[in-house]
């Protein structure tokens, strides 16, 4: 099995792939279309691409191992609001944001994130998709608001490797939820999170939070990380609690990747602030913890260190399984690979469209 890359952007989904001269572009797929999400399901070698085509609205496609040719399945779909409803959310989907694949327990099963604010499972490898109405109904939804959007978001979907009934969610900006029932009960997950945000009353509020990317390690999966509009969080319980770590240059950006077997070492790419989402004096760099938050290490060797105004979305930052192979995405087209954990990076691209997401796979 080799290793690839695939790279969601605004005009088609890249596919990288590594050769003599280092790694390649190949030919786009979807070409000219916005690409909001991209899954690579290992457990049966096929991907999903997440269109989002505007007056056309979001779509959904499948490639099955082996095959070149790409399907279209089906997309969530909301169910009609009550007449009566007091909900002032529009039940329609905008967009698909991100991703999921359960576990080797449950084949064929799907989560899917949405704007606005809403989480769908699929039982047959997106054939046909369900409302998770425990989360849609949980008491406080009506609380949720849009962070980058006008309206709520699920970017972050978190399954637990050792039960697939226990998931994880984040949503900008409604806090972090977790479900062990397969998405029949919810609770809220956000205590040692702060909204500085907020007026300082409300600071503490579970779903006045906007974690922008929460990311589980696989080979330790009690510790979850968090990139947060104010922060920086990681937790060692599962989310029960949370602890906040100050990052150099900033603690504020997207994007998080955490080790798939070490749990205390995780990479943040900081952004000067909310007002100002560049890197801090227009240098690029990656923060690197190996002792869970304690200290850092700045990252920037072949990393533009002038004049660079790119900003790394949520899921632009990507690990691989050995650990080591990093890929980094930007806003503004760039694409930067380190094969040593970050300590040196080659600049792969600075030409592509604006990228929203980048994964890596297997192929045969």
């Amino acid at each position: 099995m080799a290793d690839r890359a695939l790279l969601a952007t605004r005009k088609g989904l890249f596919e990288l792939m590594p050769g003599s001269a280092g790694w390649q572009l190949g030919t786009p797929h979807f070409p000219g279309d916005p690409v909001s999400a991209v899954l690579h399901d290992a457990r049966d070698g096929s991907t999903y691409a997440a269109l989002n085509l505007g007056h056309f609205g979001a779509k959904l496609h499948r490639r099955d191992a082996g095959s070149d040719a790409w399907t279209e399945v089906a997309v969530p779909v909301y169910p009609p609001k009550p007449e009566d409803s007091a909900d002032k959310t529009d039940w329609t989907l905008k967009q698909i944001w991100t991703l999921a694949a359960a576990g080797p327990d449950q084949p064929g099963v799907l989560w899917a994130g949405t704007l606005p604010g809403g989480l769908f499972r699929s039982a047959d490898r997106g054939a046909s998709w369900q409302l998770v109405e425990g989360l849609w109904n949980v008491d406080g939804r009506a609380d949720w608001f849009g962070g980058g959007y006008d309206v709520p978001g699920i970017h972050s979907i978190c399954v637990d490797p050792r039960d697939s009934n226990r998931v994880l969610v984040a949503i900008s900006c409604g806090g972090v939820w977790v479900t062990v029932d397969g998405g029949a009960t919810w609770q809220l997950r956000t205590k040692g999170m702060q909204a500085r945000y907020m007026p300082p009353e409300l600071a503490e509020q579970g779903s006045a939070q906007d974690p922008h990317r929460v990311v589980r390690c696989a080979g330790q999966p009690d510790v979850l990380w968090c990139q947060h509009h104010s922060g920086i969080w990681v937790s060692t319980d599962n989310a029960g609690t949370w602890e906040e770590v100050r990052a150099p240059l900033s603690s504020f950006g997207f994007a998080v990747a955490v080790h798939p077997r070490d749990a205390r070492t995780a990479w943040f790419v900081p952004a000067i602030a909310d007002q100002q989402r560049v890197p801090v004096a227009a240098a690029l760099a990656v923060n690197r913890t190996r002792d869970g938050g304690a200290t850092f290490e700045t990252l920037r060797t072949g990393l533009p260190q002038q004049h660079c105004y790119d900003l790394v979305y949520r899921h632009a930052l990507a690990v691989n399984d050995d650990g080591t192979t990093l890929l980094m995405t930007s806003t503004t087209g760039s694409v930067w690979l380190s094969s040593n954990g970050g300590d040196d990076w080659q600049e792969v691209t600075t030409h592509l469209p604006p990228v929203y997401a980048a994964i890596f796979t297997k192929t045969d």
